[in-house]
């Protein structure tokens, strides 16, 4: 069973940048795409980016275009979000999550990692 570990969170002012990690392990790791989600309290859990495994195509939520980059590393089988000009809105606890070949949906997640953006 694939596994993922988030590393990378913490606190930062607005403007500032963070670089948040995601490694799977565990497993044979026969992924069609992962990506990063967040949840701020009182809100629900919304897409944030995505990378398909093969080709690395790249999908971003229109809040962090422009802002935020993904990438990945097959031979690690590591996926990174590099969020520049950090807005307090940005504040929540990020998600990695991984859609398996055989799967339509998201089904592996990490624990998540906070990223607090103060003013």
């Amino acid at each position: 069973q694939v596994q993922l570990v988030e590393s990378g969170g913490g606190l930062v002012q607005a403007g500032g940048s963070l670089r948040l990690s995601c490694a799977g392990s565990g497993g044979p790791f026969r992924i069609y795409a992962m990506g990063w989600y967040r949840q701020a309290p009182g809100k629900e859990r919304e897409l944030v980016s995505t990378i398909t495994w093969s080709s690395g195509y790249t999908n971003y939520a229109d809040s962090v275009k422009g802002r935020f980059t993904i990438s990945r590393d097959n031979a690690k089988n590591t996926v990174a979000l590099q969020m520049d000009s950090l807005k307090p809105e940005d504040t929540a606890i990020y998600y990695c999550a991984a859609r398996p070949l055989n799967s339509g949906r998201y089904t592996l997640w990490g624990q998540g990692t906070q990223v607090t953006v103060s003013s």
